[in-house]
């Protein structure tokens, strides 16, 4: 199974996707044909992820993460595209904006919104951990699980609401990119960093995103710190929508990002 960097294609004003933690571009896939009719898209898989940058001689870090994206920005030609980010990515592109490197930020469920004191920012962390041997040892049987509808919905409960969008091409994909994804890492960078923003830096709009049925990031803790250190952004809740709304709402979030970005 081979993974590839980066996505680009489309035509019109530049839009960067960035997926979640332990996924790949491909996530995007269902709200690809929507943007790429207004947007030129690029899509990149993050460092550390299956097919993306490996990390650095000095270990990873969220700054390792965003310092390869831009990377990416700058081979593309790109100063300050709209960007559309879920989870860990939303995280990225909150931190490119503090760089001036976003013209506005669709934040699809970001991480990095825990209270500082929030022991659900270290559980997650811990899921991550079960979760990375979980996908290891079903990785090998990723097409046998997609084949029905019942090994669908299991694997993906924690971030889609329904998987009757996700086909099981996609769905064996994303198996096998978690498997491969080198979150360990990162894992250990977030225990002992946490995540840190400087919102008073971020002047470009910022649109938030949550599924109301959002099982890895619930809304009420997980974007307590956004509440208070993004005042002026955009909140809105997709109903029904988990984790991964490009996945099980698509069409509504394809909608959501493009009436953004544009």
């Amino acid at each position: 199974m081979s993974f590839t960097p980066f996505h680009r294609g489309g035509e019109g004003p530049p839009l960067l996707l960035l997926h979640g933690f332990t996924d790949t571009w491909r996530t995007w896939e269902l709200v690809l044909p929507t943007l790429e009719r207004r947007f030129e898209v690029l899509a990149p898989t993050l460092a550390g992820h299956a097919g993306g940058p490996s990390f650095s001689a000095s270990g990873a870090s969220d700054a390792f993460l965003v310092d390869a994206v831009e990377a990416a920005l700058d081979e593309a030609g790109w100063e300050a595209p709209a960007i559309a980010g879920n989870s860990l990515g939303g995280f990225v592109g909150l931190r490119l904006a503090e760089r001036g490197r976003a013209r506005s930020v669709a934040a699809l469920a970001p991480a990095g919104g825990w209270a500082d004191d929030d022991p659900a920012a270290t559980e997650i962390l811990r899921y991550f951990r079960m979760m990375s041997r979980m996908v290891r040892d079903a990785a090998p049987r990723a097409d046998q699980i997609a084949a029905t509808p019942e090994g669908r919905a299991a694997a993906s409960a924690a971030y889609a609401s329904t998987a009757e969008h996700i086909s099981p091409d996609l769905l064996a994909h994303l198996i096998r990119g978690a498997a491969a994804c080198d979150s360990e890492p990162l894992v250990t960078f977030a225990e002992r960093e946490g995540w840190q923003l400087e919102p008073e830096r971020i002047g470009c709009p910022v649109r938030l995103v949550w599924g109301t049925d959002d099982k890895l990031l619930p809304l009420a803790a997980a974007a307590v710190r956004f509440r208070t250190e993004l005042p002026a952004a955009e909140w809105i809740e997709i109903d029904g929508g988990g984790h991964c709304p490009q996945l099980d709402h698509p069409v509504e979030t394809a909608e959501l990002i493009a009436g953004f970005s544009g």
